[in-house]
């Protein structure tokens, strides 16, 4: 159960789930500063939004940004990442040399936890029956295979989020975004104030945002629910990549916004916003989503 680790005992358990890791070659010369995204939350936020930082990542990957997603079936809610890109049409069970290849090909690949993090299969049954946030949950969105050294980071608490930062910054992330939207949301949030904690070379910032200072208009949870089942959480990330207009395409718009904005692509928040909107509208994002498919497809 959660209580309170330091960022000293964080740092070390994500060292240790790193080097147990299978890793991922991207192709990407992280070490020169060349850009790796994730675009990741820690999940538990019980808000029962749809798939935002999942429909994001494509957005960043339709920008020429190369996407390692690193993520997993849900574990509290009813659909996770790795559950509607299964029913989008991702092969789940890629070898490790195929989704290293995906990434390289098609500038995004879906990293599935429990294929790469092998020492943790231990955790799944523990986890699934405690069905509360352990440690686990953080651990997760910093142990990424491929080593993004770029990424939007969503967590369940706002008290985490200049922890994460930290660690983040400590384990050596280039550029780190650490959201937490009011309302318990792992990601930010167009429904009231979206808490930031940025980690840019080691260096510390936080700020907030209002939906209203980038230009989008405030919404309800309800207008951000997720699909009744898996089959729908897929064609709602279809329905936003197809620039269907409303409140699901304006949280992808402020969270694709702020991962461009790490990625170096915008230098402020609304300039990011309209960024990811001119993406979406050109079909950029529904692209990369339909040749990941493509790929899976491939013998």
């Amino acid at each position: 159960r959660m209580k309170g680790e330091t960022i000293d005992e964080i740092v070390g358990a994500v060292r240790v789930m790193r080097e147990k890791a299978t890793f991922i070659d991207s192709g990407v010369d992280t070490a020169s500063g060349d850009i790796l995204m994730d675009i990741v939350g820690t999940g538990g936020d019980g808000s029962g939004t749809f798939n935002v930082s999942t429909t994001t990542a494509f957005v960043v990957a339709g920008a020429g940004i190369p996407v390692a997603k690193h993520g997993n079936r849900a574990m509290s809610s009813n659909c996770g990442s790795a559950d509607v890109l299964e029913a989008l049409g991702v092969d789940l069970s890629m070898p490790p040399e195929r989704v290293a290849d995906c990434v390289q090909q098609v500038g995004i690949g879906f990293l599935f936890a429990p294929m790469l993090h092998g020492a943790m299969k231990y955790a799944i049954g523990p986890r699934r029956e405690i069905g509360i946030r352990t440690i686990f949950n953080i651990l997760g969105p910093m142990t990424n295979p491929a080593g993004a050294n770029v990424q939007l980071t969503g967590v369940f608490d706002r008290e985490l989020t200049t922890t994460l930062a930290e660690v983040l910054a400590r384990l050596g992330m280039q550029r780190t975004l650490v959201v937490w939207g009011e309302g318990n949301m792992d990601e930010m949030t167009i429904t009231g104030t979206s808490h930031v904690a940025e980690a840019d070379n080691g260096k510390l910032t936080t700020w907030t945002v209002e939906p209203e200072d980038v230009g989008l208009t405030r919404a309800t949870l309800a207008d951000i629910s997720g699909g009744a089942d898996v089959a729908e959480a897929a064609s709602l990330v279809r329905s936003v990549l197809a620039g269907e207009p409303g409140a699901r395409l304006d949280m992808v718009l402020l969270n694709g916004g702020a991962a461009l904005m790490a990625a170096g692509r915008a230098t402020e928040l609304k300039q990011g916003v309209e960024l990811a909107r001119e993406i979406i509208t050109s079909g950029k994002a529904m692209a990369k989503l339909d040749a990941l498919v493509a790929f899976c497809r491939q013998a």
